[in-house]
């Protein structure tokens, strides 16, 4: 018996995983997307905006730094940044470039 074999479906593929890992592990994927995928349009949307969610996480660690009041906030910032995360994750997986809620226009800005 042979097997069938989906035309295009590998290139789809290829571009939604390292767009997930320019989301999901955000400073290191978008290194790995800027090697791997620097040309591909898609792949790079995400991996600024895993660019972006790292820059967000440390200023959160930052905001945590200062007494009282920043471990508030500092906690609350983390929570919005985990919430976005997530939603990153699942945006890259859609086959879609939408941006990411807040962090998606900063992301827009960068230019490589």
């Amino acid at each position: 018996m042979a097997k069938s074999k989906k035309s295009g479906s590998s290139g789809t593929d290829d571009k939604k995983l390292f767009a997930f890992l320019g989301v999901f592990l955000t400073i290191i994927g978008f290194v790995i997307a800027l090697a791997a995928k620097k040309d591909d349009k898609y792949v790079m949307f995400y991996g600024k905006q895993g660019l972006v969610l790292f820059i967000a996480w440390a200023i959160a660690w930052a905001v945590m730094m200062i007494p009282f009041i920043g471990w508030v906030v500092g906690w609350i910032l983390y929570l919005c940044v985990f919430v976005l995360w997530i939603i990153g994750i699942i945006y890259s997986f859609s086959g879609e470039m939408k941006p990411v809620p807040v962090i998606g226009q900063f992301a827009e800005k960068i230019k490589i």
